[in-house]
């Protein structure tokens, strides 16, 4: 059980949707965050550093807009549910520009591969979240 897990499980209101898609979404998130900032991270040690730039800045905003949604999702009590839309709409749009800038450089980083598959997982679950915010 993760610690989201648990703490939708003890949260007094339950989860304003449905939990596996939540609970899916906040872990990509918080993952994809961590993944993306190593990814920056680890362009900023390459040689060819200045190649990587724009893949710095995206991964970079790409975690911050994950971290966010990761958060917002968390706060069940009085769900706003067109404020979450909104975000989770921000993070999908950040994961799949992220992934298509890793995705040119993955041929020659491994970290800008790993960081791309973990943004395509995090597209994904934010995909699913939306589909039951449209509902």
């Amino acid at each position: 059980m993760t610690n989201a897990q648990q703490m939708l499980k003890t949260h007094p209101r339950g989860a304003a949707i449905e939990a596996g898609a939540l609970l899916t979404c906040i872990d990509a998130c918080f993952d994809c965050a961590q993944s993306c900032t190593a990814c920056a991270d680890a362009d900023l040690g390459e040689d060819d550093v200045g190649m990587l730039i724009r893949c710095i800045r995206l991964c970079l905003d790409c975690s911050d807009v994950c971290t966010t949604t990761g958060h917002i999702l968390s706060r069940q009590t009085e769900f706003e549910p067109e404020l979450a839309r909104s975000v989770v709409q921000a993070c999908t749009q950040a994961c799949r520009v992220c992934r298509e800038e890793c995705e040119r450089h993955a041929d020659h980083h491994e970290h800008c591969r790993v960081c791309a598959d973990v943004c395509q997982r995090c597209e994904q679950a934010c995909n699913d979240v939306l589909s039951l915010l449209a509902a």
